[in-house]
């Protein structure tokens, strides 16, 4: 018989624990985003899979607010996180500091994910767009890269939160392979 694990197994790290652990190189850039559970779900996900910051951009909300906190469970705590007004500003300062800039977007000349190899020594940062007009132009054009989840459906359109967890647990498991 398979047992579900009790919560004092799960050997999870506490919020000063989180905060002194070695991140994993790629922070995640949120543009425009109207959804204040999108931007929660966002902050679990950055938790879950030890991104080194979010940077909540444009009109993204900010916390602390209740419908951020109550899908975040905590991680607004546990995960460093700042506001950027200017996502091109934020763009052109990242590439400046190193990171290789990664649109995930349906657009021309883009690499779909599982054609994505990241390079473990370099730090990425990952934007996500809009929920209705996704990343903006600007910020395409400046990418290094841009990045398509393929799609077999009808819709080809994910929730922010949900694409943000794929890119995320993609990332990881790419750079921890041995």
């Amino acid at each position: 018989m398979i047992r579900k694990l009790a919560l004092d197994e799960l050997n999870r790290l506490s919020v000063d624990d989180f905060k002194a652990t070695e991140k994993f190189p790629y922070c995640l850039i949120l543009d425009d985003i109207r959804s204040l559970n999108n931007v929660g779900s966002v902050f679990r996900t950055a938790d879950a899979f030890r991104a080194e910051k979010l940077y909540l951009a444009g009109i993204t909300g900010t916390p602390p607010h209740r419908d951020i906190t109550k899908t975040a469970l905590g991680a607004t705590e546990s995960v460093a996180w700042e506001h950027a007004p200017d996502v091109d500003g934020l763009v052109v300062d990242l590439q400046a500091r190193g990171y290789t800039v990664v649109a995930v977007e349906q657009a021309e000349q883009r690499v779909l994910l599982p054609d994505f190899n990241p390079e473990p020594n370099k730090r990425y940062a990952f934007v996500f767009g809009n929920e209705v007009t996704g990343v903006r132009d600007s910020v395409i054009q400046q990418a290094d890269l841009v990045l398509e989840i393929p799609q077999y459906g009808t819709k080809h359109s994910l929730n922010i939160a949900v694409t943000a967890g794929i890119i995320c647990y993609r990332f990881v498991e790419s750079i921890t392979k041995t």
